[in-house]
């Protein structure tokens, strides 16, 4: 049985084989988006946090959902300048959104937040890497397991739970979902494509694992 989907498959055929990279610098540009996402984040929360907290809440909703949908569109090109626009039109209001968000915590919360978030981006390379078609199988479980978490946590809500196993449960799942777009990431051709949409999908990984992280953290010191 294949690991990848039927999807995966077509996009393995249809990739042209004169743009491919070789593993280091495919791995190198992989690496380099992600950190650019980041540093595009602590860019807009550090310089330009004040401005951007001030953003009507509903003015935003809108921007993030048309935007975000927007760059998933653009994303699924084939040309590496519209891929990395739409990777752009994602990080932008997720870089609001965090302005938005961690005001309502201290630092002591935010950098032990950034450094587990490090470390497990590093740790859970390292095992994909080792261990590749182990974190392949996992993608429709991931999946599955991510809808019955965010259902369930919104009927916790409804009940007034404030969710802290909730925010464990998926700081192990996209830990895990970091594994499995890895393991994925090194089975497409190596193109500067391929490389751009993979690092959109690592980039959401690291982004849901530090926030659950600042919300453990911050709990824990109020």
């Amino acid at each position: 049985m294949s690991i990848l989907s039927n999807a995966e498959r077509q996009k393995l055929r249809m990739e042209p084989v004169a743009e491919t990279l070789s593993p280091s610098v495919y791995n190198l540009a992989l690496g380099g988006f992600v950190f650019y996402g980041f540093l595009i984040n602590a860019f807009m929360v550090y310089v330009l946090g004040d401005k951007l907290a001030q953003i009507n809440t509903w003015v935003f909703l809108i921007l993030y959902f048309v935007c975000c949908i927007a760059g998933s569109l653009l994303a699924r090109s084939r040309k590496p300048i519209l891929s990395f626009i739409g990777y752009n039109l994602i990080v932008v209001p997720i870089g609001v959104l965090l302005c938005l968000f961690l005001p309502a915590y201290s630092m002591s919360a935010i950098l032990p937040a950034i450094m587990v978030t490090g470390g497990i981006a590093a740790v859970m390379t390292l095992l994909s890497t080792l261990f590749p078609n182990i974190f392949l199988r996992m993608g429709r479980g991931l999946f599955i397991s991510l809808i019955v978490g965010l259902i369930g946590q919104l009927i916790a809500s409804l009940f007034g739970y404030a969710g802290g196993l909730f925010n464990w449960g998926f700081v192990i799942l996209f830990s895990l979902y970091l594994g499995f777009d890895w393991a994925r990431a090194q089975r497409y051709p190596k193109t500067l494509d391929n490389a751009i949409d993979s690092a959109i999908d690592i980039y959401l990984d690291l982004i849901n694992i530090f926030i659950r992280l600042v919300e453990i953290f911050g709990k824990r010191d109020s």
